[in-house]
């Protein structure tokens, strides 16, 4: 982070959030810039990997209230599978640098890799596969609150 509190234009990530209570409006769109809620190093040093390998439109989607399976949500788009590969292997290596064991699943095929990080979760998607699959629609809208039966 510079001086000036904000992040270098490089690291800057489109997020997208929305109200976890009804009747509160939060933006649809995505907002880009220094007010991106960027929470924890695990996040950080999986926004600089995937910076590092010049992945595309990355986006970032606060889970927290929606859902207990993460906080997190990082999604990012590598021009071809060996890009996708590149991307994936960097981020797996930057989270193991942190002390993070992280599951992986899609990596021989490299069409969409997911990566979990726990708290943390990271796809990384070939163009045409991102477009298909749409989880920013999914996970980035007006998502109802998880409710817990116990």
């Amino acid at each position: 982070m510079s001086a000036a509190g904000q992040w270098p234009r490089s690291m800057r990530v489109a997020t997208l959030s929305t109200s976890v209570h009804p009747g509160v409006d939060r933006p649809s769109q995505p907002s880009i810039g220094a007010n991106a809620p960027l929470s924890g190093s695990i996040v950080h040093n999986v926004l600089k990997a995937l910076d590092e390998m010049k992945a595309e439109d990355i986006i970032s989607i606060d889970l927290r209230g929606k859902t207990a399976l993460a906080d997190e949500m990082i999604i990012a788009t590598g021009r071809s599978t060996v890009h996708v590969g590149a991307v994936a292997d960097k981020v797996i290596r930057a989270l193991k640098e942190a002390g993070v064991i992280a599951r992986v699943e899609g990596l021989p095929q490299c069409d969409w890799v997911l990566i979990d990080a726990g708290d943390v979760i990271v796809h990384v998607f070939r163009p045409e596969v991102r477009q298909f699959y749409n989880l920013e629609k999914m996970w980035g809208g007006d998502r109802p609150v998880e409710i817990r039966l116990v």
